[in-house]
């Protein structure tokens, strides 16, 4: 019997845990009020991030969305040789915010964070907040432009300024889609008083 109670109070701890074991998308991935509600620490981490970096909440939501649809484990799919034969991931990306790996080992640099991890909301938002108000100083993308700095984000900065981007029509309306989210996002938290 006390090894069926000490078994229950485990799966009772592991069940309530809110942060950093369940990498599962909130339910309703369109409505930022109803995210903010099941997951209140990616509203903490957001709003921190702004402070921090000045990139707003809304932007940051609509970047994630596109990037992970908030799954905190996202990794880019497998590549297979002749259709069957599996030879690694599409890219390092990983996380929240799909950061690859020298990318964000230049963030670990430059923040001095060096125990962040890019399946933890508190450090992907930022993460977000630093390299797009990187982009900001570098390139003049005003913060609240999310379409220009998803962009940027996707394509990297020396690729959105050689205008990589040009060329992808794909992309140019995955970064329409961005902007209009972020813009969703924004009414949403004001008329919930979460902006």
């Amino acid at each position: 019997m006390n090894t069926y109670l000490k078994l229950a109070i485990v799966m009772l701890v592991a069940s309530c845990g809110g942060g950093g074991g369940s990498f599962k998308a909130p339910r309703q991935l369109d409505n930022a009020c109803a995210i903010v509600a099941e997951r209140p620490a990616y509203l903490r981490a957001m709003r921190d991030s702004q402070r921090r970096w000045g990139v707003p909440v809304a932007v940051q939501m609509a970047a994630i969305h596109q990037e992970s649809k908030f799954v905190g484990d996202a990794r880019t799919p497998h590549q297979y040789a002749l259709g069957i034969i599996p030879i690694g991931r599409q890219s390092s990306a990983f996380g929240y915010s799909q950061a690859l790996d020298g990318t964000w080992e230049e963030y670990l640099r430059d923040t001095g964070k060096r125990r962040a991890r890019r399946d933890d909301i508190r450090d992907a938002t930022d993460f977000m907040g630093w390299y797009m108000n990187g982009t900001t100083r570098r390139l003049g993308i005003a913060p609240h432009d999310a379409g220009s700095q998803y962009l940027a984000y996707h394509e990297g900065r020396s690729g959105f300024a050689d205008g990589s981007h040009l060329s992808k029509p794909w992309l140019l309306g995955v970064a329409g889609q961005v902007q209009s989210r972020a813009a969703m996002y924004d009414a949403q938290l004001r008329s919930c008083g979460r902006a």
